[in-house]
């Protein structure tokens, strides 16, 4: 019988809520056709499609990254504002299309303050200057005074938008990006980026552009790494990180997909102790915490569209990686799924409606269902084998629990792995005493590949009565389930 101990005194750290964010870029029908569609019966007067505003509303997030991405290497934050007439058009060459420039910083701005979200945008530094990356700070933060914050003022926006959050490029270290650089390069030129941002406005935070993990290459992963963090700690608060994962080729789909946060988990840990090493060595004295600013599951679709149709093998690998980034909130303060409507996203949509994509739940019940402190869950369980990437023990079941200490709940969050197999799991509450009555929030489905798709949602929550609760209660968990616990301190 798997057993969870748990105590409310064991706690690994504060959750951060901005680990719930997600991410929009130019690309598909992401803006377009997606979060905006000016003429849409189903727009409001700024151009947004209601019904995703209220769909992305449901998972209260907390911090929106934008423009890209790939996108961003390309882009220039001037052609995308002004009169809606003098915005050009431009080839876009990141995904060979064409950039109308109609939704930019302020449609980005307005949709942030609509969905109540903490922006977050990302430079250009790939074809872009130090200049423009300046200027772009000044336009969004500075009081009117100044150049480009009376531009600003020009285009309608008196007051500043304050934007905190400001990413130093993305993905530099890759040949398919725009204005590729080694190491060394991307380190020195987004060091001088950083001194003139921050010298703009010192109250912003910057994202360092992190490695990615690539099979192939992992040393390439840690080498990057330690020579931008080497050169710019002491002036970013952040370094980025990217997965995308699916299953492994000639694995099980459903148990290798599943294994992949894991693997992930591993790469990050490494990561943290790379960092507290070099603010060592640097004797760098403000903290510099992981961005985990683009993840999903992603490996069916790669057109230019990226139209991924997510099933419920997908929501629990989504639901464990949620688990995961929270079991490591130490090291852990952004996260930005990729992407938030339509491409490689929860929700879907047409010219007619939409519908929320299975890892939409695990999403939601992640904000919802969950509190600040995370605690140092023990588990025990059956285990299988993952060392085709380097695991030797994966376990059957995947545990995360988070205590609200104002209200007096503790939330367990559950994922059977398993294909066949409910689990009876034995929960143990250490020092402490639970009320008689709780709730489960479930995410489960009939079969690993079963999807929702318009007017047809099979995979969705269900909630359902705990009866008999005490500080030590058996809870059965169906195959291929996530399951969140909410319970009552007493």
């Amino acid at each position: 019988m798997p057993l969870i101990k748990l105590d409310l005194d064991r706690r690994l750290g504060t959750i951060d809520p901005n680990v719930y964010g997600m991410f929009i870029e130019h690309l598909g029908r992401c803006i377009y056709g997606g979060i905006y569609e000016p003429g849409s019966p189903l727009s409001d007067e700024n151009g947004f499609r209601t019904d995703v505003l209220q769909a992305a509303r449901g998972l209260q997030v907390p911090i929106l990254r934008w423009p890209g991405g790939n996108f961003v290497s390309g882009y220039h934050w001037l052609d995308g504002v002004g009169p809606d007439e003098k915005r050009p058009s431009r080839p876009e060459l990141a995904w060979n299309t064409t950039e109308s420039n109609l939704f930019g910083t302020n449609e980005f701005i307005q949709y942030c303050r609509a969905l109540d979200t903490e922006p977050y945008i990302c430079a250009n530094l790939g074809s872009g200057t130090m200049d423009e990356a300046a200027a772009w700070v000044e336009y969004c933060n500075r009081e009117v005074g100044t150049s480009y914050a009376n531009l600003r003022a020009e285009h309608g926006f008196e007051k500043p938008h304050k934007v905190i959050y400001w990413g130093l490029g993305n993905e530099m270290y890759g040949d398919w990006q725009i204005g590729h650089k080694n190491a060394q390069d991307y380190a020195k030129f987004a060091r001088l980026c950083a001194k003139v941002m921050k010298a703009t406005d010192p109250d912003i935070k910057l994202v360092l552009c992190g490695g990615q993990v690539l099979a192939h290459d992992r040393a390439a992963y840690l080498d990057w790494n330690w020579e931008v963090l080497d050169k710019c700690a002491d002036v970013v608060d952040y370094i980025a990180y990217h997965f995308y994962f699916g299953p492994v080729k000639g694995q099980d789909p459903h148990y290798s997909t599943l294994a992949q946060p894991y693997h992930s988990e591993q790469h990050l840990r490494f990561l943290w102790q790379l960092i507290e090493q070099v603010r060592r060595d640097h004797h760098v004295a403000h903290p510099i915490k992981i961005a985990l600013d683009e993840w999903n599951v992603w490996y069916r679709i790669h057109d230019n569209q990226l139209e991924e149709r997510y099933d419920l093998t997908d929501a629990l690998a989504v639901a464990i990686y949620l688990n995961m980034m929270c079991r490591n909130c130490q090291a852990i303060e952004i996260g930005n799924l990729a992407q938030m409507v339509n491409v490689i996203a929860p929700i879907f949509t047409s010219p007619e409606g939409m519908f929320l994509q299975t890892i939409y739940h695990p999403l939601r019940l992640a904000v919802e269902k969950s509190g600040p402190i995370a605690l140092d869950a023990y588990v025990d369980c059956d285990t299988y084998s993952a060392d085709y990437i380097g695991l030797p023990a994966v376990g059957y079941l995947d545990a995360h629990a988070s205590f609200d200490e104002a209200a007096k709940k503790l939330f367990v969050s559950l994922v059977n792995l398993s294909k066949d197999d409910a689990q009876k799991v034995e929960l143990r509450l250490h020092d402490a005493d639970l009320v008689s009555e709780g709730q489960a929030h479930i995410v489960t489905g009939d079969a690993p590949d079963v999807v929702n798709d318009f007017g047809k949602e099979p995979v969705t929550v269900r909630s359902e009565v705990l009866a008999d609760v005490s500080s030590a209660f058996t809870y059965k968990l169906p195959p291929l389930a996530h399951a969140v616990l909410e319970l009552e301190v007493k």
